[in-house]
């Protein structure tokens, strides 16, 4: 199986160029070519024919390298017309979802890292369905460039500013094609998004959080808590059985202390799971002087998991004693419920047949 372009960084993409005798210049021509938003096709006009020649040559079926973009199996969007859902095959016939956002002069593509995950979270569609394969860096890529095409078909003058990595998938477990896409994904000389307006979510891989935390690196990071104490995690998250609670809150507080950087903890509610007064006092308690915004997220329906959503009053109540003790909590904006878009439920199913109901 040929290569993707877009596996290679712009060093990479740089040293391949150099090697076929091509010059500096030839590296910032292609590159821009591969990420403008009309893609390949419209990128052409005004390159040297060198560089034409070295494409026609390497790029392409059966090259050195392909231009493959992910097969769109399906599209759905949803009533509100601010989500919509693709399902993409890959080259290997592996399904995975990606979702665009609009929300008031944004738009945020929510991408996947992995076909399936191992992480196993019981109230997770993507973790009930097991681990496949990870992504290769292209093939996150291709999801951004996709979303993007799709945006500015129906919004010519949008722009895609924030992405987050909380797809299909553990991004920290999959860190080094992470990362290596994000870096492409950020480059200023193509896709452009800010380093700032990206985030990577983990369910809580304590040495990917570590290796942010020592290599500074400049993206936001978001952890599924969703317990506050090891028994009332372990029931709903079991890789906190590998890296246990307090092994993980103290990643987090050197994250934020190294880094100076805010954690958005994720929780999501679950009535008689983890939404009682006690627990929120003692989630207050252990993020006390950790750089914290906790993220309320109602329970998502799925097909493998019988637990329901907390009721709004004891939601509400969740929070209000956050607040009481001193840690910012809102609640996670609902988007794509009705086409089975939000938060835990992609499965990597057909997109056009809702699963479950707001």
């Amino acid at each position: 199986m040929s290569r993707s372009i877009y596996d290679l960084s712009y060093r990479e993409l740089e040293a391949l160029l150099s090697e076929a005798g091509l010059s500096v210049p030839s590296t910032r021509d292609l590159w821009r070519m591969l990420y403008h938003p009309k893609g390949v096709k419209g990128g052409l006009t005004g390159l040297p024919p060198s560089l034409r020649a070295w494409m026609h040559d390497t790029l392409g079926e059966g090259k050195a390298f392909e231009l493959n973009s992910p097969e769109v199996v399906d599209e759905v969007h949803s009533e509100d017309g601010q989500t919509r859902k693709f399902l993409l095959k890959l080259q290997d016939g592996q399904v995975i979802e990606t979702v665009l956002m609009g929300y008031r002069n944004r738009h945020t593509v929510c991408v996947s890292s992995q076909a399936g995950c191992a992480m196993g979270c019981v109230f997770c569609a993507t973790g009930q369905m097991g681990f496949s394969r990870h992504l290769r860096c292209g093939e996150i890529v291709a999801q951004v460039l996709h979303a993007r095409k799709v945006l500015h078909r129906y919004a010519p003058e949008a722009r895609l500013r924030n992405l987050v990595m909380m797809g299909m998938g553990e991004p920290l477990h999959n860190i080094d094609a992470v990362l290596k896409a994000l870096d492409i994904i950020s480059d200023e000389r193509g896709i452009g998004i800010g380093p700032s307006k990206i985030t990577i979510s983990t369910v809580g891989v304590v040495p990917g959080i570590e290796r942010l935390t020592n290599e500074r690196l400049p993206y936001g990071l978001a952890v599924s808590l969703h317990g506050s104490c090891e028994e009332e995690r372990a029931a709903l998250v079991p890789i906190s059985k590998r890296w246990p609670l307090d092994l993980l809150i103290e990643a987090c507080r050197d994250y934020t202390q190294q880094t100076g950087k805010r954690i958005f903890f994720e929780w999501t509610l679950i009535s008689g799971q983890n939404d009682s007064p006690d627990t929120a006092r003692r989630l207050a308690a252990l993020l006390d002087g950790i750089e914290a915004h906790v993220n309320l997220i109602p329970l998502n329906p799925t097909q493998g998991y019988t637990g329901s959503s907390s009721p709004t009053d004891a939601g509400r109540e969740f929070q209000a004693i956050l607040r009481e003790l001193g840690i910012p909590c809102t609640f996670r904006q609902y988007r794509g419920i009705d086409v089975a878009a939000g938060c835990g439920m992609l499965k990597g199913v057909n997109a056009c047949i809702p699963k479950y109901s707001a």
